[in-house]
């Protein structure tokens, strides 16, 4: 019997990445914008000079090249904010809150742009309007009520612009706190903190001109086909001119096989397609540690071979001698893990193994690039340095063509950081604030996204502000992240788009509707633009090119000048005055944050400025003053103590991951083109061997429950078991509909991630039925 058979909405898709198929995508949800002609100028200005920047991912743009700038799913991204659908007062009249939970996450943000302010009203169960006025009011009055400022929660979200950003935490500093739960924490967190310890900078070190002298290009626990569309074109020309492009994923991503590009006339007509990888590896989850450490292994028995029979250094020393610490014991460290213990944790072969170290030592210029597959596991900070270890070992740092990666996720979530987004800032950076603003800044640390739950769950935190983003789903272990909302007297969310963060709500509740990135944002002296920071450190500026369907609607940066204006008055500034002219916020910056000087001139250059990077140019700001080898043990066991002594076995190891018609929380279809996946989200990818071996079929309703040892029922229901190419023992999900499984006390060691890539699941046949579908 045909998968197809058994299950009619999963057909494998056999096309290549892009093409034609994304082609068809971005036209029907051009059509669907309800605008089209509108968002198809919009579109043409994406990533351009005098543009707007794409509201999607973090990645880096080309040089001028006269090719359209923006991916499928950027596409989608952009018609998916420029609707012409409204959610306003009429919309919540018809419906109440209660019925609007009884909706999915994907109608609720296909009802369109929310358009004017609301507050909750809890005996009508509606929101109804509120004046900004009256909004700001009710914020300041919360906040001012409480015991201490640290019993509020200020949540950012990595779309808002460095304007914002730098608004924001000036705000809510001034106000008495560190409190910046921040998207970044669930996801590349262990990234920042990680690097920041090995090379004094939680940045990557490369740049887009850099994947243009690779030698090879390794890609770990990433998807850019989905993700990061506009990075297969550099991974495509990489294998063209005959670098190494080295992947390590459990799933074959179509996006990491073949690539056929749309701006190609004749790759076009003639279905043509190039590959994208040179050789794909596919560890056990949580495994890329110890493959990345055998192939430091093999490099370290390579050198010792080339020094006895005088050959070549395998090392580059004079790098290591001048510019690094900790070689030694991290060495003593290779001797001592058992090549049998890195084949059982990588789950590869020691063949494979070997063959990924022979593709590294060929080359003399390599980039390592990462994305979650590597950053939401328990050890992900000492995986991250064994990456940092392997590119140390060779020299490749702060040369052209090699270096560190971490691919980012959302447009500005690096630059949100950059800004002061931090709930544990440098005293650095707090010393430049205090001086420059003459207040005593707060010098506690502050709570992360996990933190911040626990606060609001043990009623210590009673303020929580959404600066963007979908808190609700995008957090681990949903219900205890609903409750957590739910037991604050005020939840703010400042938003684009209705989404279940509106309808999880405080004891009082505002939404509070934001300008998008494609909007026009006109301020008193005109129309205005915002910077964002790309992954690759580029500062570019943004400017809206829609009139905003509604006049009621109003900026980010106007928005927290109301709230802090309520708040504080012009304490440390005039809030009001500064958003007329964001000039005058980037000034601020310049004053503050290093690399930002004449920072309204720089950035009107086009394509706009480099910020520069400290480990880039070999100068590491660590307390050793060097980059720093990490010998980090490897863990005994990668299942957690909590999984061995919930008393039982897993079925499978879990990992979340997006679907292709997804952004983040954001669904913009129920479609899964490149993973076959048509009309339907509640799917468990599987081994065909593993649901055969559990005593199931594929096309089964199931429900998953994870394990963990706190006696709290983890459960979600009625997923459909799809046999799919995936390793044996693991499976995979899509998020937020998987979230509720991912205990909150589950999370990275030194970075508080939650650990979505590594869940241990059961299974049990679905309450309601056992049927085949």
């Amino acid at each position: 019997m045909s998968l197809q058979s058994v299950n009619p909405r999963y057909k494998p898709y056999k096309g290549a990445a892009a093409g034609w198929g994304a082609l068809r995508s971005v036209t029907r949800f051009w059509l669907d914008s309800k605008q089209p002609f509108k968002n198809l100028r919009a579109l043409l200005k994406t990533n351009q000079n005098g543009g707007f920047d794409c509201p999607g991912c973090a990645w880096g743009d080309s040089p001028e090249d006269g090719h359209i700038k923006f991916c499928e799913n950027g596409a989608k991204a952009v018609n998916w904010e420029a609707t012409s659908r409204r959610v306003d007062s009429a919309f919540f009249t018809r419906y109440s809150v209660s019925q609007l939970r009884e909706q999915s996450d994907y109608w609720l943000e296909y009802q369109g742009r929310l358009t004017e302010p609301m507050r909750y009203d809890a005996a009508q169960d509606r929101y109804v309007p509120v004046s900004w006025d009256d909004a700001f009011a009710l914020i300041a009055e919360h906040l001012r009520a409480l015991e201490n400022p640290n019993q509020a929660e200020f949540y950012t979200s990595g779309r808002a612009s460095n304007e914002a950003a730098y608004l924001y935490q000036l705000f809510v500093r001034a106000f008495g706190s560190n409190n910046f739960p921040d998207c970044s924490n669930m996801c590349h967190e262990a990234s920042g903190v990680s690097l920041g310890q090995s090379i004094g900078i939680g940045k990557g070190t490369v740049t887009f001109a850099d994947f243009d002298h690779a030698d090879a290009i390794f890609v770990l626990g990433q998807n850019p086909g989905t993700n990061h569309p506009r990075m297969l074109e550099p991974l495509r020309e990489a294998v063209k001119r005959g670098a190494q492009v080295v992947c390590f994923n459990p799933l074959k991503e179509r996006g990491l096989e073949r690539f056929q590009h749309p701006q190609h006339p004749i790759e076009m007509l003639t279905n043509g397609s190039e590959a994208l990888n040179t050789a794909f590896f596919r560890p056990a989850l949580g495994g890329d540690m110890a493959a990345i450490r055998a192939m430091a292994k093999f490099l370290l028995q390579w050198q010792r071979e080339a020094k006895a029979s005088g050959q070549p250094d395998i090392f580059d020393y004079a790098f290591i001698d001048e510019h690094t610490d900790g070689v030694d014991d991290y060495l003593r460290l290779l001797d001592e893990t058992s090549w049998d213990s890195l084949v059982e944790q990588s789950g590869l072969s020691l063949e494979h193994l070997e063959q990924a170290a022979s593709l590294y030592r060929q080359a003399e210029r390599v980039i390592m690039c990462w994305a979650m597959g590597i950053t939401q596991h328990h050890h992900s900070v000492a995986t991250i340095q064994e990456i940092v270890n392997l590119q140390l070992l060779r020299g490749n740092l702060g040369r052209k063509g090699a270096g560190l990666c971490p691919v980012r996720g959302h447009s500005n979530v690096q630059g949100d950081r950059t800004m002061g987004i931090n709930d544990r800032p440098s005293q650095e950076f707090l010393d430049r604030l205090q001086q420059r603003f003459q207040f005593a800044v707060p010098r506690d640390s502050g709570h992360n996204t996990v933190e911040a739950i626990n606060a609001m769950l043990a009623g210590e935190a009673k303020v929580f502000i959404g600066l963007g983003g979908n808190f609700a789903q995008a957090t681990p272990d949903s219900p205890l992240s609903h409750k957590a909302l739910a037991n604050c007297d005020l939840t703010v969310q400042i938003s684009t788009k209705l989404n279940r963060s509106h309808l999880t709500t405080g004891k009082d509740a505002l939404i509070l509707p934001c300008l998008g990135r494609t909007d026009i944002d006109m301020q008193a002296n005109g129309p205005q633009a915002v910077t964002v920071e790309d992954s690759f450190s580029m500062i570019h500026a943004s400017f809206g090119q829609l009139q905003p369907i509604s006049a009621e609607m109003r900026s980010e940066p106007a928005i927290l000048a109301g709230i802090a204006h309520a708040t504080l008055g012009d304490h440390p500034v005039n809030w009001l005055e500064l958003i007329a002219d964001y000039d005058r916020i980037r000034e601020l910056i310049a004053d503050t944050i290093p690399g930002f000087s004449d920072f309204n001139t720089r950035v009107k250059h086009p394509g706009g400025f480099y910020l520069g990077n400290s480990a880039a140019e070999r100068r590491w700001l660590t307390p050793t003053g060097k980059a720093n080898f990490k010998a980090n043990p490897l863990l005994a066991d990668l299942l957690p103590a909590q999984v061995r002594n919930s008393g039982q076995s897993a079925d499978l190891i879990l990992q979340t991951l997006r679907s292709h018609d997804q952004y983040n929380t954001t669904i913009y279809g129920l479609d899964d083109r490149y993973r076959g996946v048509k009309g339907q989200r509640k799917v468990l990818f599987a081994n065909a061997a593993d649901i055969v071996r559990l005593g199931y079929k594929p096309g089964q309703v199931v429900d998953i429950c994870s394990l963990w040892d706190d006696d709290v029922a983890r459960k979600v229901q009625g997923f459909t078991l799809l046999a799919f190419d995936i390793p044996a023992g693991q499976a995979a999900a899509y998020y937020p509909e998987a979230n509720p499984l991912v205990p909150l006390q589950s999370y990275g060691a030194g970075s508080f991630t939650p650990t979505s890539k590594f869940i241990a699941i059961k299974l049990e046949r679905a309450a309601a039925n056992q049927r085949i579908i």
